[in-house]
């Protein structure tokens, strides 16, 4: 009997030892102000409805006056790459992702969670799976690109994402993709396509540059005095998360992307 019993102890050892240990949620430093700020916006994630649309539009519009930040992440071919959440500053890209992981979180860990799966491809923190590109959110399944639904004036390109023009490399350490990327030219952005966005699509501003897809992001806002361009400005004369009114942005820009994750 001590034999029979020794044997299964062994086997159920071997077994356990088979099974994969659950992942841990992610573990990153909140410093005092982030801390307090992702409660604030848990709490308004648990009382907004269930509409995902409306709920990245009131969760982006908490945003509003968060100063902007350069090259907030950290990580590169040569620094190991951490999972930063600082929600003191945002810059274009991590305003989004943090929007998005907030819409379906309940708690710190399940943003983090979120927030790994948003902004890293097969939720891994590196640098090589960073989704460096806006057109990486479709090309994962984190979105879907609705630009050519959105218009018939849709137009596709070759982009040699990664790529510079002399020949050198943006992201060093990564390889060039080639990527077939839709735009709508900014002068076919008409009222009828601007009535077939909705509130809480994911805008790109499409850029003629080699290697690149978009110079900046931010989130359509159907607003009550017109079509709103919700951003983390860069621009010295704002330089914070800011509503832009979306006809008077597109005069800056070639084109416009649209991603839809509702």
């Amino acid at each position: 009997m001590r034999i029979i019993v020794r044997v299964l102890l062994i086997v159920l050892a071997l077994s356990c030892a088979l099974v994969a240990p659950a992942q841990a949620a992610p573990q990153v430093h909140l410093d005092d102000t982030t801390a307090r700020k992702l409660d604030e916006l848990l709490a308004v994630r648990a009382s907004a409805g269930a509409d995902k649309g409306s709920l990245i539009e009131v969760l982006s519009r908490q945003f509003l006056g968060t100063p902007y930040g350069a090259n907030m992440l950290i990580g590169s071919d040569t620094t190991p790459e951490q999972l930063v959440v600082d929600l003191r500053r945002v810059d274009c890209f991590t305003y989004l992702d943090y929007v998005e992981a907030l819409t379906s979180a309940t708690d710190r860990d399940s943003f983090l969670d979120n927030l790994v799966r948003t902004r890293y491809r097969d939720a891994r923190v590196d640098y090589a799976h960073r989704k460096h590109f806006f057109t990486d959110w479709a090309h994962t399944g984190a979105a879907t690109d609705v630009t050519a639904a959105v218009s018939p004036a849709a137009t596709t390109v070759t982009k040699h994402l990664n790529a510079k023009a002399d020949g050198g490399h943006y992201l060093p350490g990564l390889p060039v993709t080639d990527r077939q990327v839709t735009y709508i030219p900014s002068t076919a952005v008409t009222p009828e396509v601007i009535a077939n966005l909705r509130t809480g699509d994911y805008l790109g501003a499409y850029t003629d540059q080699a290697g690149l897809d978009v110079t900046h992001v931010g989130i359509f806002v159907a607003g009550p005095s017109g079509p709103i361009f919700r951003n983390a400005s860069s621009l010295s004369a704002t330089y914070e998360v800011v509503d832009t009114p979306l006809t008077d942005y597109l005069r800056t820009v070639p084109g416009l992307l649209v991603l839809r994750t509702h």
